[in-house]
Order: structure tokens, then sequence, then C-alpha cells
């Protein structure tokens, strides 16, 4: 849930070049500032189907005591999208951003070094590609449910969704089977087997059913496909030089000191590859969020854990 509303800014980039060759004469980063009376800096990502007014951002747990920095993800309809940008490239990818934001900081709001960094599911994924490419920016990332490389699994489950709109007759009827295909994915088994949608205001599984297909309503169909295909090429080897391809080397590179959370039931974002992660890292720690709620506690739909995600938060930073 949101814990602020604060304005929503604008920043505007010039002659921007995609990792896939295209530019774009202006490309538009949406931001919010929160806590602006503080000193220390913490940037939080949305995440995907995030706005920044449905970002989780401990904005007054965890980091209280930071000024925060949360930025939309080009494709997310806020920032530069198709669905709002002209000409938009066919791909983007974390690079993209990163390299956006990382001038959004410096040039404009002359920030040269940031605390920590937090970011939820795609959010963590750029947070791990902001720690790939700028090595000596962050001082701590917080990473939840989440990974350096999106697996093939992970790849795979994603196709789903994506088939779903792509071959429906029309977007709507699309975006209605975009939602179908990705809901069991959400939770878990366990929070099907408890009735856990009752807890989101739904009184049977049919009707939290109709719920999360339409959902998307006030999504582009070609927004979701752009970020679906970020989040699908997701790969921290792809900006780290040296590494060839080599992901224990990749994250071997970062020097931010990393806190992990995996949910012990999200469904592709498994535990055990943040603990593989947690070995490679130069210095890391796994803190496996115990929850039914699967992939959707990052961006806190369980309020217990939301409370134990921002006491190890705090112990963290």
């Amino acid at each position: 849930m949101p814990e602020s509303s604060p304005q929503t800014q604008y920043y505007t980039l010039t002659n921007f070049k995609f990792t896939n060759g295209d530019t774009l004469p202006n490309l538009k980063l949406a931001y919010q500032i929160l806590n602006p009376q503080n000193e220390k800096i913490a940037i939080v990502h949305t995440c995907f189907k995030g706005r920044l007014s449905t970002t989780l951002t401990h904005a007054s747990g965890a980091l209280r005591n930071h000024k925060i920095i949360l930025i939309a993800l080009l494709g997310n309809g806020e920032s530069s999208s198709p669905f709002n940008t002209p000409d938009f490239p066919a791909s983007i990818e974390y690079m993209d951003c990163v390299r956006a934001q990382h001038q959004l900081l410096t040039q404009e709001l002359n920030i040269q070094a940031v605390d920590v960094m937090l970011g939820f599911s795609m959010g963590g994924q750029i947070t791990y590609h902001w720690v790939a490419m700028y090595p000596d920016f962050v001082s701590k990332a917080v990473i939840v449910c989440s990974s350096a490389r999106t697996s093939r699994h992970n790849f795979q489950f994603l196709e789903g969704p994506r088939a779903g709109l792509e071959n429906a007759r029309d977007e709507e009827s699309g975006k209605l089977a975009f939602g179908k295909a990705y809901s069991a994915w959400l939770t878990s088994a366990e929070w099907f087997d408890e009735e856990m949608y009752k807890e989101m205001g739904a009184q049977s599984h049919e009707e939290w059913d109709r719920n999360v297909m339409s959902s998307y309503g006030d999504w582009s169909g070609k927004d979701l496909l752009a970020m679906l295909g970020m989040w699908q090429r997701g790969d921290i080897t792809r900006c780290v030089g040296e590494g060839n391809g080599d992901l224990e080397t990749a994250l071997g590179s970062i020097r931010a000191k990393v806190l992990l959370m995996p949910c012990e039931t999200d469904q592709y974002f498994r535990p055990y590859v943040s603990e593989r992660e947690r070995k490679q890292l130069k210095n890391a720690t796994v803190a496996v969020v115990p929850s039914i709620w699967g992939h959707i506690v990052g961006g806190g739909a369980d309020k217990k854990a939301t409370k134990w995600m921002d006491d190890q938060i705090s112990s963290f930073i």
C-alpha cells in the first residue's frame, strides 16, 4: 500500500539512445520525492504493473530517515512508454532504465551517491542492474522477490500471459486473458487452500478471479508487453563487460552490501536462487519472507509479512 501521495514530477532526457540502437528525441522519467527533509538518500523502484501510487516504499518505516526518490520504470505508463510516447522502441532493457535514472539523479537532482536502493520483482532486477553497472554509486541494495538473471522457468511462465494478450481478437479481450493466465502465479497453492482471497475483499474464488482479470483495464497492452520483454531478458551479465556471460563473475563484481528477501512460497523467484546468489556476492544476506502470499508479498499484500520485511530492512541499513 502507498504510504504517502507526493506530487509526481517529470524529467526529460533529450536524444536518448536505447540499447537496441533506437533514439528518442525526448524521454521522460516520472518520479516522486518522499521525506524531502532528510539527508540520507534512498532510491525505490516500481515493479511490473506497478505505479508510483501503488509502490511499497517503507517511507514511514525502515526508510523514514531517508529522502526517498521513487522512480517509475520505463514502460509503466507514467514514465515514457509505448502508449504515451510516439515512436517508442520495440524493446527496452533494464540498462536503458538505469542509464536514464543515473542522469536524473546526477544531473537533475545532484545526487552523487545513494545510501540504499530498494526494489521488488522487476524493481529488484533493476536494482541488481544498477549495482552491477555503477558499482560505487550505491552502498546498500535491498532486493525483494527477484533475481540477477531471469530463469528459464520464469521466462516460460511469462509466455502464457504473453500468448493470451498477443493472440486475442482485440486488446480488451487480450488483457483479460493476460490477467487469467497470470493469476495462479501471483500467490501460492497454500494461499488458495486457505481461501486467502477473502483477505482481499473477495467473497469467493470466482469473484477474486474476476477482479484479477479486470485489474489490467487501465493498462495498455503494448506497455504490458514492453515491460514483460524487459523482465524476460533480465540478466546482469549483459552489463558487466568482463563477465562474458558468466553470472558468478558478474555477481562477484558487485561492491554494494546486499539484502536478498525472497518469499518462501514465491513460485518463480525461488529462495534457493537467492541463496546461490548470496554465495557469489561479496557481501550479502538472505532473509526468506515467511508467508503463504507468494510473490505479491513483496508489494505489501500480507500486512504481517510487510512488518517483518520492514524490520529486516531496518536492521540491514
